[in-house]
């Protein structure tokens, strides 16, 4: 006699197989990205015959360069980001509303466009001192000339003037949303302006500083075009020309490997900072009231608050466009090549922003699943690690990434062989290889969106869904998806734009005779001529402008919703 298995709800056995392949898919994508760490220490143990000069001459000055860059950057960056983000939200001073997010406008400026810009701008037969000497009564560079911009101390001050937004970006948010009762409290008891500040906001915000300062400082990190533009020999650096110009890949790996110390450093530093980050919120929190500023003082706030987007974006990008129009009005027109190279650009990044969007909802989905099931470990390790590839600077990674590739060409040319053809590379030296590592590289960026956007969707839509009879598949197609477009927007354009600006990973890995618009204004700043890569040089700096104008819309918008 057979017995009847208990009937179990809709659904429910779906629910208990599919997550499983979710999972593996994630497990998968979270190899592939420690893939190129694993090829990298495999690399660097093979050993370099110069790297005992390489020891001992080249890495002490890069890794002190390096040091000093991280100490110097992140200092500027803590003070502007801090200092501009207590500014527009403690106290209210014409212009505010527009210096809000016009303080985010310098992110649309890569490092080394930035640092393109200034090269030309402060040479001593640059348009500034031109018009200082036009001021002042001199005649030439020889009777006056300000300090040569290049060097370690102008790499600090243009690196910061760009990359400050990251700790204004986070501090800002920290500030509009903690308790204002405590300021209030410390106003009662006759805190000034000052203590109000140091005293109270600024330990409520160290946290969110810590963060943006990490992420500041992992960009320090992976900046390749400003600091060999500028003349500072940086741990980046030497890993390109150790590569490149000494053609010792072992030696180039090995000064990667050390890199990857000071990686981990920034990130223990941003865990830290992130360890107590619900501590501000053990009462609810009030939106902060600016304080109405009077008199000489509230153009002094609008003059502190205006200098950093001056510095660094007006002036730059200013510059680019004046360039550039004086150029196309010369009757010079646009290169061929260029147009060849804005097409690559355009080409690659929608492949990466594509490939990177399907591995980013994986991550996310099995993630979401495995929350129903109330078993995350794996999940939540994976989308870990899969956000290890922003962490690194792009010549790790491409260095990383060169023994995979070899040994995918020879696996795939012994099929070629048994079959007849003639072997040949398949991805080395391939677009497709720059799209790996553009997709190991932002795969953290579309992750994390799609994963807040899961974040606002009830879970409890998930389970109607479910005891409807829908399988995971069919509730991501017919539920998740429409409610996620706007996530997904925001992480194709950022992962768009972040694939565009790409410099290290896309000099070391791009095919030969391949060019994009980074590789393009590299290799005309690299022989001084400034005014040939102006346009190029535009183009990315207003493909910047959207994801800023991005951020932007969302934190005036994220301000209404606190707002009382």
């Amino acid at each position: 006699m057979s017995v009847a298995a208990p009937e179990l709800p809709a659904g429910t056995l779906r629910v208990r197989r599919r997550p499983d392949a979710w999972l593996l898919a994630a497990g998968a994508i979270a190899g592939l990205v420690l893939l190129p760490l694993l090829a990298l220490a495999w690399t660097a143990a093979q050993g370099s015959d110069a790297w005992p000069h390489v020891a001992a001459h080249v890495l002490p000055q890069a890794a002190r360069n390096t040091l000093w860059l991280l100490l110097g950057v992140g200092s500027l960056a803590i003070a502007i980001g801090t200092g501009s983000a207590w500014l527009v939200t403690a106290y209210d001073f014409p212009g505010r509303r527009i210096m809000a997010w016009a303080l985010l406008l310098p992110l649309a400026v890569p490092t080394y466009i930035v640092a393109y810009a200034y090269l030309d701008l402060l040479h001593p037969l640059g348009p500034v001192q031109g018009a200082i000497r036009g001021v002042l009564g001199f005649e030439g560079p020889r009777e006056f000339r300000l300090p040569d911009i290049r060097g370690l101390a102008g790499c600090i001050v243009l690196l910061g003037l760009v990359l400050y937004p990251y700790v204004y970006i986070t501090t800002r948010a920290m500030f509009m949303t903690q308790a204002a009762g405590l300021l209030d409290a410390a106003r009662s008891l006759g805190a000034g302006r000052t203590a109000l500040f140091t005293r109270v906001a600024l330990p409520l915000a160290r946290p969110a500083i810590a963060v943006g300062a990490a992420l500041a400082l992992l960009e320090t990190l992976g900046d390749i075009g400003a600091s060999e533009f500028l003349g500072v020999q940086t741990l980046t650096v030497s890993v390109y020309t150790t590569w490149v110009t000494r053609s010792d890949l072992p030696g180039a790996a090995q000064i990667a490997l050390s890199m990857l110390a000071v990686v981990v450093a920034l990130l223990a530093l941003e865990r830290y900072g992130r360890r107590r980050e619900r501590y501000a919120a053990t009462m609810r929190p009030r939106p902060m009231q600016p304080v109405p500023l009077g008199g000489m003082s509230r153009w002094g706030a609008l003059t502190l608050a205006a200098l950093p987007v001056l510095l660094g974006f007006v002036a730059p990008a200013g510059y680019l466009a004046v360039e550039s129009m004086q150029r196309l009005a010369d009757g010079a027109g646009v290169p061929p090549m260029l147009w060849r190279s804005a097409w690559n650009t355009v080409r690659v990044a929608l492949l990466a922003t594509l490939a990177t969007l399907v591995a980013g909802l994986v991550l996310a989905w099995a993630l979401r699943l495995a929350q129903a099931r109330r078993r995350t470990s794996v999940a939540t390790a994976a989308l870990r690690i899969g956000g290890l590839g922003y962490a690194l600077p792009g010549t790790v990674l491409a260095i990383g990434l060169l023994l995979p590739l070899a040994w995918f060409d020879d696996a795939a040319n012994v099929l070629l062989r048994a079959i007849g053809q003639e072997p040949r590379m398949l991805l080395m030296g391939s677009v497709g290889a720059l799209v790996l590592a553009y997709v190991l590289r932002f795969l953290v960026i579309a992750a994390g969106g799609i994963e807040a956007g899961f974040a606002r969707i009830a879970p409890s839509l998930d389970q109607a869904a479910r005891s409807l009879g829908a399988a995971p598949r069919r509730v991501l197609a017919r539920v998740h998806l429409p409610l996620l477009r706007p996530a997904l927007a925001a992480a194709a354009l950022l992962v768009f734009v972040d694939t565009m600006k790409e410099l290290p990973a896309t000099l070391l890995l791009r095919p030969l005779g391949f060019e994009t618009l980074a590789t393009w204004l590299y290799a005309d700043a690299a022989r001084g001529a400034y005014e040939d890569g102006a346009l190029a040089a535009l183009l990315i700096v207003l493909a910047g402008l959207l994801p800023v104008i991005l951020l932007a819309r969302t934190g005036l918008r994220y301000g209404r919703e606190v707002a009382p």
